[in-house]
């Protein structure tokens, strides 16, 4: 790997923006509490990260490939929980349903 200058500062910003992110995803997790984050905001930057993969990946491989991957997982993991967490709150059954299986 080319140990420029970019690249360095891309693998340190990197390292940094996955690290202020993980306390977040890390407290999501764990305490299930989603109640506070906006589901609209949620959809957007899914959407966004969605988009913006286009030209993230038409790029060579390098630390931007590693934080828009980890972006575009944690912004989908973030989406799965808010709308698990919504689903529990108006009382509806979040476990998939299985054919043929009664309940």
């Amino acid at each position: 790997m080319d140990t420029t200058l970019p690249v360095l500062a891309g693998t340190v910003s990197t390292i940094v923006f996955v690290g202020s992110v993980l306390p977040m995803l890390h407290k999501a997790f764990r305490t299930r509490e989603l109640s506070s984050y906006s589901l609209g905001n949620i959809v957007l930057a899914n959407v966004g990260n969605t988009v913006h993969s286009v030209y993230v990946f038409a790029l060579p491989p390098g630390p931007i490939w590693v934080l828009h991957t980890f972006y575009l997982v944690s912004s989908a993991l973030m989406l799965h929980w808010c709308l698990r967490s919504r689903a529990a709150a108006r009382g509806d059954d979040v476990r998939p349903a299985v054919v043929g299986v009664s309940r």
